[in-house]
């Protein structure tokens, strides 16, 4: 007797949801994603204009991209996430319909609905694609989780009040209580 199959999503099935329905697509699974609350905006908006800022300042030549925004991890159809914020460095990997691979930091602001969503799959996720920086916000507790793929070291779980040092840039800290102030 034949088991069952499984059906494995692929963006397709991302492009083919009604206007206004946002998900993801890891490895064929689908996961529908909530509308982002007042905070959640706020931290992102505050955190995407300060990088963006250090960036120009400084003469990089990163893209700091916010969601909605595609991103293609692997060079496959059965993965396609789009974080709250994307620095991403090498302007190869960008397209018009988004980013082709790892961007090199990504920033996740976790929902109330699913936290365990950042904090698990995108976490696995994100280190296997070759994500260099990755930070979980988590507006509810005030932290934040830096993982530093590069340098496991450096990987540490701060609080909204800490100058939290940026892994990818040595002269870069943010301190997410000044920026919401």
């Amino acid at each position: 007797m034949a088991l069952p199959q499984e059906h494995i999503c692929t963006v397709e099935d991302i492009y083919a949801l009604p206007d206004g329905q946002r998900a993801e697509l890891i490895d064929g699974q689908i996961y529908m994603m909530a509308p982002p609350n007042f905070r959640h905006q706020k931290i992102a908006m505050e955190l995407s204009t300060s990088i963006n800022a250090y960036i120009k300042a400084h003469g990089g030549n990163c893209e700091v991209l916010p969601a909605p925004f595609a991103v293609f991890l692997n060079e496959d159809d059965r993965n396609y996430v789009e974080p709250d914020i994307s620095v991403i460095c090498d302007k190869n990997k960008l397209n018009d319909k988004g980013c082709v691979g790892a961007p090199d930091w990504i920033i996740e602001i976790t929902s109330p609905s699913n936290p365990e969503y950042d904090y698990g799959i995108k976490l696995f996720k994100y280190r296997t694609a070759g994500v260099r920086e990755y930070w979980i916000v988590n507006p509810l507790k005030h932290t934040v989780n830096v993982h530093d793929f590069e340098q496991e070291k450096k990987s540490n779980l701060y609080s909204f009040s800490d100058t939290i040092p940026v892994c990818i840039y040595e002269d870069l800290t943010i301190n997410i209580d000044e920026l919401l102030a």
